[in-house]
């Protein structure tokens, strides 16, 4: 019977060893995503049927065949064009960069081109027409129809900077005095030349904005239901004119996937998608960032020598004076380093860990200045945390730096120990002061520019850091001449 038992037990470790590996194997299939930039390129490079090619690039999603398009050569772009229909080709090219769907519109006979971007959602469309040539994109919109000329002409009514700008037309109007059965009638005579039906607005007989229905609380309503207790009157809209950097944090409170957009007399104009805000959101942190690394604006790895020189010189102008005024501040100190040569050697130390604390705090202001409700005791009370944080760290650094750096000195300066702690106590002083004004530094500077309406991103990283250097050159040079100099008389 033990035999019997023992004989089980090997069998079943066995089955769980066997399955656990046959598990992993098919994990491991699993997770190996399939290579569909090559089969795409493989589809539209074989010699098969217009039909049969079409109906197997229908199988794959839009995003992976605008991924394709630039390694295909541009007789097969074309030859794309001629199998696809509008529709799905206005999809592919909204997932394609800007400036890349701009030339793959150009290669496509006018009239077809015209077709493509009516078929697009009218923010987007605007956006790559913007990236062709002036003439070949008055001809592209001469061949449109009237409504998406109209529709064009709208969008490009408002600035780069307005959220009009980032608008779609596409979108479901019902009147606020029709019937469940009329209005689910309406939306069935809308809904095929308008796919954004999540959410249906509502209007008055005058055309001004009144609410919003629900697509599933209209399914499900009752013919006899009253209509107008579906609408949600308080639902969230947006001005066209308004500045996005004022209304993208508003957008973002919501998890709607439309957005209704009004003229300034409460008419509704179009929607902003939840792609759209998506896209708004990443172009601003783009733009932020590259204003941190002391940039005019972002750039792209194609960019001429010239425009990327443009972007950088302005900021590095501006960093290289305030190096001098660095440089000259040093030389005023030169009588102490003259007499005490080795604190020149922690100068480094003193400046890294400023320049870093102060673009920590920089970093930490920006995010929380994202929040336009921020009150003024909200805003100091963020100073006195941030000081807080400085001095905290600074204190528990200098400690480290003071034991560390008083033991290097004796054991391989060979200083006495009096004064080597007295230099290390120096440094130590000198870094808490450093870390607790660029925090303040750090903090304060993007407060300023945001009271004085400058986006304080412009406080970039080089900014802040070259600021603190000044900071942590007169704090350590400082204390330098006042503790080891005046009060204890030191000299190298």
């Amino acid at each position: 019977m033990e035999k019997e038992y023992q004989n089980g037990k090997e069998a079943v470790r066995n089955l769980e060893e066997n399955s656990g590996a046959a598990s992993h194997e098919e994990l491991s299939e699993t997770a190996a995503r399939p290579d569909y930039a090559s089969e795409i390129t493989d589809i539209i490079r074989s010699g098969i049927s217009p039909k049969a090619m079409s109906l197997k690039l229908e199988d794959y999603h839009a995003n992976d065949i605008a991924d394709v398009l630039d390694r295909l050569t541009e007789a097969e772009r074309k030859k794309l064009y001629r199998v696809l229909d509008t529709d799905f080709l206005a999809e592919i090219l909204e997932y394609a960069e800007r400036e890349d769907a701009g030339t793959y519109l150009t290669e496509m006979d006018v009239r077809k081109a015209a077709v493509v971007a009516g078929h697009m959602e009218s923010d987007a469309a605007l956006e790559i027409l913007r990236e062709i040539e002036k003439a070949r994109r008055t001809l592209i919109i001469s061949c449109m129809d009237e409504e998406t000329r109209r529709d064009l002409t709208l969008l490009s009514s408002f600035d780069e900077d307005e959220i009009g700008s980032r608008m779609t037309t596409n979108h479901i109007v019902l009147r606020e005095n029709l019937t469940v059965k009329q209005a689910m009638r309406e939306l069935t005579r809308q809904a095929p030349d308008n796919d954004n039906i999540s959410t249906l607005f509502v209007v008055d007989e005058n055309g001004y904005y009144y609410g919003a229905v629900d697509l599933k609380e209209l399914i499900i309503a009752r013919y006899d239901a009253s209509f107008a207790d579906l609408i949600m009157t308080s639902y969230p809209y947006v001005y066209g004119h308004e500045d996005i950097d004022d209304c993208i944090e508003r957008l973002k409170d919501y998890s709607e996937d439309l957005i209704p957009v009004l003229d300034n007399e409460n008419h509704l104009l179009g929607v902003i998608t939840s792609q759209s805000i998506i896209q708004v959101v990443d172009d601003a942190l783009s733009e932020d960032y590259a204003k941190f690394a002391g940039l005019a604006a972002e750039e792209d790895l194609t960019e001429p020598l010239k425009e990327s020189m443009k972007k950088r010189l302005p900021w590095l102008f501006i960093l290289l004076g305030l190096g001098m005024i660095v440089s000259t501040v040093v030389g005023l100190f030169e009588p102490v380093v003259s007499k005490l040569t080795l604190i020149m050697a922690f100068q480094s130390l003193i400046l890294d860990m400023a320049g870093n604390v102060g673009t920590q705090s920089l970093a930490v202001t920006i995010r929380v200045l994202m929040d336009e409700s921020l009150t003024g005791p909200q805003k100091l009370g963020l100073v006195w945390k941030e000081i807080r944080v400085g001095f905290s760290n600074g204190l528990l650094l200098g400690i480290v730096s003071f034991v560390s750096l008083g033991v290097y000195i004796v054991a391989f300066k060979g200083y006495g120990g009096v004064t080597a702690f007295a230099i290390s106590g120096c440094i130590g002083v000198a870094l808490l002061a450093a870390m607790v004004i660029s925090s303040a530094v750090g903090t304060l500077v993007p407060l300023f520019f945001h009271r004085v309406h400058v986006d304080p991103a412009v406080a970039s990283g080089p900014l802040i850091t070259t600021m603190n250097d000044l900071v942590a050159v007169v704090t350590y040079y400082g204390l330098s001449w006042l503790l080891l100099l005046r009060v204890l008389h030191l000299a190298g």
